[in-house]
């Protein structure tokens, strides 16, 4: 079965500057190749689609790539950007209301596709959501710490000494759709799912980094090329 997928990519890219300051994040090229593109490469072979992708910051030049692309959807956030949450709402007449796939584009992967690990964990009868982790250890170029500790029974709670959130999940049939219109973070769903005891993580076998930051770009193309040796 194919999985919608939303590719999040409208933020304004203030941790990228000054690369981002002509353009946005997701143009930003590693390994010669545009964020974008890495993300929907992702999306393509985790089988997913429709596929939508959200922007904003200097909005005209992603909608001028995307345009080349008959199987992407390209959505405007205007006047006002709707945070993560929200711009996955705000997708969901091309989505559909789930279960459906997010992913962030700021991100770059070897291993096996982190939407195929998602898909083989996935269990509606248990699940509202499930995360894609990596051990803090293994989170190239990440920031900081960790986001989430993952249970024996896979569950998860918050934990800044716990595994790193990767940017990708799968979120179950109206989660999203039970939320108002309007900008909120990704967080307040998860928070609910919590709450339920209905939020889940599995771990990607494969590398992970982080190119929200100038700094990833070099640590992004080193594990890129290690991958291929």
């Amino acid at each position: 079965m194919s999985l919608p997928v939303m590719i999040l990519a409208a933020g304004f890219g203030t941790r990228m500057a000054p690369l981002t300051d002509d353009r946005p994040k997701p143009l930003v090229e590693v390994a010669g190749r545009p964020l974008i593109d890495h993300a929907l490469a992702v999306a393509r072979g985790g089988e997913c689609g429709p596929i939508a992708v959200n922007g904003h910051y200097r909005a005209d030049q992603l909608a001028r790539h995307l345009s080349g692309a008959p199987d992407v959807t390209f959505l405007h956030e205007t006047p006002d950007i709707l945070d993560s949450g929200g711009g996955v709402r705000n997708a969901l007449p091309v989505l559909g209301p789930g279960p459906l796939v997010t992913l962030n584009a700021d991100a770059v992967w070897t291993g096996p596709n982190p939407i195929r690990t998602l898909r083989a964990a996935w269990d509606p009868a248990r699940m509202d959501g499930l995360l894609l982790l990596v051990p803090l250890e293994r989170a190239v170029a990440r920031q900081g710490g960790g986001d989430f500790a993952l249970g024996a029974d896979g569950r998860i709670a918050p934990d800044t000494a716990g595994h790193v959130y990767t940017g990708a999940q799968i979120l179950g049939a109206g989660v999203v759709g039970r939320r108002p219109e309007g900008p909120f973070p990704m967080r307040e769903i998860w928070r609910d799912l919590l709450a339920t005891g209905r939020l889940f993580g599995c771990l990607h076998p494969g590398g992970w980094a982080d190119v929200g930051h100038p700094g990833g770009i070099a640590e992004a193309e080193h594990m890129l090329e290690t991958a291929r040796v």
